[in-house]
Order: C-alpha cells, then sequence, then structure tokens
C-alpha cells in the first residue's frame, strides 16, 4: 500500500503435514463462509455441536461421572449427592430447559471448583455439600448483580415508578432483560396506553422517537390487527392510541411485551382497571393466541426482587405463556416463596386468560350476531369503540354543516 515497497525474507518451503481446527461461534463461521471464497475450500468439514443435551438418566450418570473426574484430576474433595444434584439443577437453568442439560462444560468445572473452595472454607472440606454448591452460586451472583442491586434501590426510592400493589387504569407491568456480559437482568417496565376517538390507530411512541426495533415495531402493529379482527367485523376501527414504555430512555427491541401492551391498550379503550401486583410476559399473534417467549425465568426473578424489595403481600406474580412452561427454572428463593404462595405463576395460552387474571371480569365470548356479554371485558372495550365511532360521525356532520353556512 506504500510508494516504496520493502522487500522481506522469504524463508524457503519445508514439508509439512498439518491438521487446521478452527472453533468459533455459529456466526463467526456463517460469515466466513458468505464473505471468504477460500474458506469453504481449505475448510471442508463442519461439525455443529449443540450447547445443550438431553437430560435422561444417561446423561445425568455422566454428568456426575464428569463432576468426580474433575475432583481427581484437580485434587478437589469429593461431591456428596446432593451436590452433584445442585450442579445438575444448575446445568438444567443454564440450558433454560428442563428437559435438557447444558454442553458448556467450563461453567459447569467452574461452578465444581468455586463450590469446592467454599466447602474447604465452611469447614467440609472432606465433602462438599449441597450448601456448599448454593454459596457458590449466590457468590457468582453477587459479584454480577451491581447494576440489578442499583435499580432495585431506585425502585425502592420511588425514582423508578414501578407499582407492585393496587389497580390502574391503561397500565401494565411488561418484563424486560438486559444481558450484562456474563449476567442477564430480568426487570419489569412499565407500559401505558391511552385512547380517544380517532382514525390514526394504534401509535407506538418508541417508533415515533426512533427507540424502537423492527421485531417490537412488528408486535405493536400485530396489535391492530388484534383489534379489527375482534371488534371491527360490523363498523370501522375509529379510535387513535398510544402506547409507551414509561421511563425507557435505550433502545426497545423484541415482542415479549406485546401482551402487556395489549392488555394496556384493551383497559385503557374499555375503562377496565389492572391490577399492578402482576406482571406479565408473552407475545400475541392477530388471533389472540399468547406465544413462548426468551429468558422467562431471568423475567420471572427479576419481578419477584421487585416485589420482595417494596415488600411481598402474598397477591403479586407473574403471568407467563403456557409454551414456556418447561424453560422455567427458578432460585431456590423463588421457589420456596411460590410454595408458601407468597408467590404466584400463572401459564396462559390466550390474550382472554391473561385478561380474566389481571382484570377479575370474564374476557366474554363473541355470539352470532358479533356481540359480547354485558359486563365483560370485550363488551366494555366493544361499547367504547362504537362510541367512539358514533362520535366521529357526529363531530364529522357537524363540520361539514358549519363548512356549508360559510359564504
Amino acid at each position: 500500500m506504500r510508494l516504496i515497497s520493502t522487500v522481506s525474507l522469504e524463508p524457503q518451503p519445508i514439508p509439512l503435514n498439518v491438521k487446521v481446527v478452527l472453533i468459533g461461534t455459529p456466526l463467526v463461521y456463517y460469515l466466513l463462509h458468505a464473505y471468504d471464497d477460500e474458506f469453504g475450500k481449505l475448510f471442508k468439514v463442519q461439525a455443529d455441536f449443540n450447547t445443550t443435551m438431553d437430560r435422561n438418566d444417561e446423561t445425568i450418570q455422566a454428568y456426575a461421572r464428569f463432576i468426580a473426574t474433575k475432583c481427581q484430576e484437580e485434587d478437589l474433595p469429593p461431591f456428596s449427592a446432593g451436590a452433584i444434584a445442585k450442579v445438575i439443577e444448575h446445568g438444567v437453568r443454564a440450558a433454560a430447559d428442563q428437559k435438557k442439560l447444558t454442553t458448556r462444560f467450563v461453567e459447569v468445572v467452574d461452578l465444581v471448583r468455586e463450590s469446592a473452595y467454599w466447602a474447604r472454607r465452611n469447614g467440609n472440606g472432606e465433602l462438599v455439600q449441597a450448601e456448599d454448591v448454593q454459596t457458590a452460586l449466590e457468590q457468582s451472583i453477587w459479584r454480577s448483580n451491581r447494576v440489578e442491586e442499583r435499580l432495585l434501590e431506585l425502585i425502592e426510592q420511588g425514582t423508578l415508578l414501578i407499582e407492585t400493589e393496587g389497580e390502574a387504569l391503561g397500565q401494565t407491568n411488561g418484563l424486560q432483560v438486559a444481558v450484562l456480559g456474563n449476567y442477564t437482568i430480568g426487570m419489569p417496565a412499565r407500559i401505558t396506553a391511552r385512547s380517544s376517538p380517532g382514525t390514526t390507530g394504534v401509535v407506538n411512541i418508541e417508533r415515533e422517537v426512533k427507540l424502537s426495533g423492527p421485531i417490537h415495531d412488528k408486535g405493536v402493529l400485530i396489535l391492530s390487527g388484534y383489534l379489527q379482527q375482534k371488534y371491527a367485523s360490523d363498523q370501522p376501527l375509529s379510535c387513535a392510541a398510544s402506547i409507551s414504555f414509561e421511563q425507557s430512555y435505550s433502545q426497545v427491541e423484541g415482542d415479549s411485551a406485546s401482551c402487556a401492551e395489549l392488555i394496556a391498550l384493551l383497559s385503557s379503550i374499555g375503562g377496565i382497571p389492572v391490577r399492578q401486583n402482576i406482571a406479565v410476559t408473552g407475545s400475541v399473534d392477530q388471533h389472540g393466541s399468547v406465544q413462548a417467549i426468551g429468558e422467562v425465568t431471568r423475567k420471572i426473578e427479576g419481578f419477584f426482587q421487585v416485589c420482595k424489595v417494596k415488600g411481598l403481600t402474598g397477591q403479586q406474580g407473574v403471568v407467563v405463556p403456557a409454551a414456556n412452561v418447561h424453560n422455567i427454572m427458578l432460585r431456590e428463593e423463588v421457589v420456596e416463596a411460590v410454595k408458601a404462595g407468597q408467590f404466584h405463576i400463572w401459564a396462559v395460552q390466550t390474550v382472554d386468560e391473561a385478561l380474566e387474571i389481571l382484570t377479575g371480569i370474564p374476557a366474554g365470548e363473541v355470539d352470532k350476531a358479533g356481540n359480547y356479554p354485558e359486563g365483560t371485558v370485550h363488551h366494555a372495550v366493544q361499547e367504547r369503540l362504537r362510541q367512539m365511532a358514533q362520535t366521529l360521525r357526529e363531530y364529522g356532520r357537524g363540520s361539514g354543516e358549519e363548512a356549508e353556512e360559510e359564504p
């Protein structure tokens, strides 16, 4: 690239017979294969390893043997049956699936080493117990959760406005996650909706200020489709509504909050308050089915921590998609709270089920005439939309008469 080139040493070729193995993430492999013409010629054999494996008797035994082998190789105290079970439980949690085990054995070995350290420090040097593994897990969280503790402090102070008691109109607690290195934070997000007569449809405030990603945009647009198929079969949808993530100053991405957004929107239109002691996660389709989302365990734990800081009442909990039940692997503290009735988890398949939990009112089934029974959520929303349409028609007629009277 320079004007004057230099001559470097050119060693004589020597006989060489080697095998080159590249190890990396799937993304790097796909990028190299797509943009480097020589890559596919030089590396013809691809071995795609999974990060999880099935959880069964055979793999559980293999996990136990793996732990025993590491203890022998590194002169660590042996693990009790309870300690091995605790490591396996963490392997299931890391896989985010009750029927799977993680194959990221570097993380497993780190947990084994730290558990052995705490066993020696706690005076259990001859045998690692389950409480030593639990201590290692808690210490790992403590070293990484500084940001999470700061957010909880802001919520406790009232700087971040998150309600965990009472009811509110057009407001729900959605759930979001933030990945900070090897630690994932789950936190509630206050979602609000407002509605009035109009023709603009549902406006995503995050999109208007360029803080919304394409998947989140898609989720909000799906809400318009839901409203059309649910309430606009015999009349135009005459509604102007806005949805916002309050006190959010960074990019919002993903559709896991679309169920919470829809419930806030229906609450605003129908004038029905929703419970603030229940958080909601899940995406929805245009027919009202609640679909699976990611990081469900962290999201549940995040709302639990907020409720714990603000005070557990025994009425708080989280609504999750039924399709995510097999992904839930909660910390021991949350499990104990659920067993004691201090915290609750509801699994739903449809928006109607979520509405009934958050409002305490039947959702309602449409009849042959396209109407919903009185005293239901959908009836209240349908009637309000009809009133909005009537208001727009009357306003339009009034504007037209005034225009004709002008000289």
